[in-house]
């Protein structure tokens, strides 16, 4: 990529002229965070020249910088770059048990291991990664972005054919003229029965995490916090306690309460829901200067739950660790759980989630997500009453649309701004779905640079391809995994609609099976055909399992010329396990791999909405 060159002139007054020369990539990603990063990571795996502005010294966002460094989620969807960053936790650690530490989650690590591994998977060809950087405008010239920033205090300029706005509350959206959604959205707009008859523009609570470690029967003061003003000690009374229910287990003593967040090492990560640290901070109201001043308190009242753990608990072996590369030991930035939500090619809904095969958007599918829908909201009294965690969805797929907006060509996003409503980013905005987000948007950046296409032109199928090239999921099946011979196959015959899967809402790793192993039915084959082969509605099929002799009456119809004898030659190498046996019913797994090989209905384009282009 062109590096920028910096000149200084010096006026007749005897002023600095800064003349900066503008460096050119192809792909320019605001925010280094979740998805931000692997935004980066995959579109530089692809070949194209991209660079990513990071405001802190880390990579990943909330998984880092922010400290929340439980994952929430996709445990059984190792999906892409999150299960590589998952296994490179396990390689570090010692495998799976190692991480295992606190009952929130399967996973969890010390925020600067996790940096530490993110920047390893950015050194990469095609990828430069610009830390302590902090944009201050956008412009649109011609076909191109120009970016203006400042790097420790230095000006530069970089142009881009596509822009990522990856920052953590959608910043950009606003200044590139996108519309967008912020807050609470009306019932009119969603359609969705949950949601308040009318919009606000309340967001969900921030939380300022801390990392404590146990540093035994230590005599001094280091890691001990002072009270801060305004604290009071009521605020975190019940946060010992707290009553079970469907969705939640009961918390009876501090050191239960302490253990939701244990991390390896001995640390301790304080993202507590309950009587914790949550703040309420109403941003889409305030100026930068006043956000800056509420996140100042929000950092004063999580100081204020360490001082109260230290004291009024009595834990005075929990110090504040140096985990953070910050004078007072706090994280980099606060965990926003909310971000402006750009108005995209699809907007997706509560009931996309719950009914996703009344849709066609799962054919678009680019990301997964199991995780409940889950907010936070009990610091502000104001908020209208909704039982968010008991709206049931199975696991879901993120369409493509989702990323891309309405209107504004060669822009996308990739983390808690994509078009999905207010309720469904209670989901949509956890740590590996972001990671999958992240992943996806530069797939469809680097497949636009690479086909002189704008992203708003940019085939789905193309995208789906190279996602699945890197072990990524499109559709949230939990039973075959990618080192499963079969996985593209199933991947790709589950994202055309052939074979549906079953989708289960459980506790709080929702689901959905593919069951491979079990038999189909002709008339099931058939009917999942039917949208890309409409000549098979003559075709007799009957409720007993497909059989070789009905295999092959289907790809007879379908490709008249198709020579059958090649069938049982590719057989084996197409990695069919069951044997070619005339009169044996064929399994969900082996009718994937034949459908796929043999009839290819994957290879027809869908529309952002998942119907088949007129064209194919």
């Amino acid at each position: 990529m062109m590096k920028a060159l910096v000149l200084f002139l010096m006026t007749s007054l005897g002023t600095v002229t800064y003349l900066v020369a503008q460096e050119q990539v192809d792909i320019l990603i605001v925010g280094g965070g979740a998805g931000g990063t692997t935004a980066g990571i995959q579109a530089a795996k692809m070949g194209t020249r991209v660079k990513v502005l990071e405001k802190t010294p880390w990579l990943g966002g909330m998984l880092t910088s922010a400290g929340v460094s439980a994952i929430d989620g996709n445990h059984e969807m190792p999906s892409g770059l999150w299960g590589t960053f998952r296994q490179k936790l396990y390689d570090h650690y010692g495998g799976p048990k190692a991480l295992a530490t606190g009952w929130v989650s399967h996973t969890l690590f010390e925020p600067a291991v996790g940096n530490t591994i993110l920047q390893q998977m950015a050194d990469i060809p095609n990828l430069e990664v610009s830390f302590n950087t902090s944009f201050t405008s956008v412009q649109k010239e011609g076909d191109s972005w120009k970016v203006f920033y400042e790097k420790n205090g230095k000006p530069g300029i970089t142009t881009a054919k596509i822009l990522i706005d990856a920052t953590e509350t959608g910043e950009l959206l606003p200044l590139v003229g996108a519309r967008f959604r912020l807050g609470m959205d009306a019932k009119s707009d969603t359609r969705e029965k949950e949601a308040p008859e009318e919009p606000n523009n309340i967001v969900q609570d921030l939380t300022y995490v801390v990392i404590l470690e146990d540093k035994g029967n230590i005599r001094s003061k280091q890691g001990l916090v002072k009270k801060p003003i305004g604290y009071n000690a009521s605020d975190f009374e019940c946060a010992c306690k707290r009553e079970g229910g469907e969705m939640f287990g009961s918390v009876s003593d501090c050191q239960q309460m302490l253990n939701y967040g244990k991390l390896p090492n001995n640390k301790y990560m304080m993202n507590w829901p309950n009587c914790g640290n949550d703040f309420y901070l109403n941003w889409p109201e305030l100026t930068s200067e006043e956000r800056n001043i509420k996140l100042k308190e929000a950092k004063a009242f999580s100081q204020g739950f360490v001082y109260y753990i230290q004291n009024e608990l009595g834990f005075k072996n929990l110090r504040l660790a140096e985990e953070f590369p910050t004078k007072d030991g706090f994280p980099m930035i606060a965990y926003d759980r909310e971000a402006r939500r750009i108005r995209g090619q699809v907007f997706l809904t509560v009931d996309h989630l719950e009914r996703p095969y009344d849709f066609d958007f799962y054919k678009t599918g680019v990301a997964v997500g199991d995780y409940p829908i889950d907010h936070h909201h009990d610091k502000n009294p104001e908020t209208p009453q909704i039982e968010f965690i008991n709206i049931k969805v199975p696991s879901y797929t993120i369409p493509m649309g989702c990323l891309i907006p309405e209107k504004i060509e060669n822009f996308l996003v990739a983390e808690k701004n994509i078009s999905v409503s207010n309720i469904v980013n209670g989901t949509t905005r956890l740590q590996p779905v972001v990671l999958g987000i992240g992943q996806a948007a530069g797939a469809v950046a680097a497949t636009a640079v690479l086909n002189n296409k704008k992203t708003n032109d940019v085939s789905v199928r193309k995208v789906q391809q190279a996602l699945l090239k890197n072990r990524a999921y499109l559709m949230p099946f939990i039973d075959v995994k990618p080192n499963d011979p079969a996985f593209v196959s199933i991947q790709r015959i589950g994202a055309s609609g052939v074979l549906k899967g079953f989708g289960v809402p459980y506790k709080w790793a929702n689901q959905t099976w593919f069951y491979p192993e079990r038999i189909v039915s002709e008339y099931e084959w058939q009917q999942g055909l039917l949208t890309y082969f409409p000549q098979l509605e003559t075709l007799p099929a009957s409720g007993k399992g497909v059989t070789i002799s009905f295999l092959e009456d289907v790809i007879k119809k379908v490709h008249p010329d198709y020579m059958l004898h090649s069938l049982r030659e590719n057989w084996k190498s197409w990695g069919v396990i069951q044997n070619f046996d005339q009169e044996t019913p064929l399994t969900r797994r082996t009718i994937s791999i034949i459908t796929d090989k043999a009839l290819n209905p994957f290879d027809m384009e869908v529309d952002f909405s998942g119907k088949l282009l007129n064209n194919n």
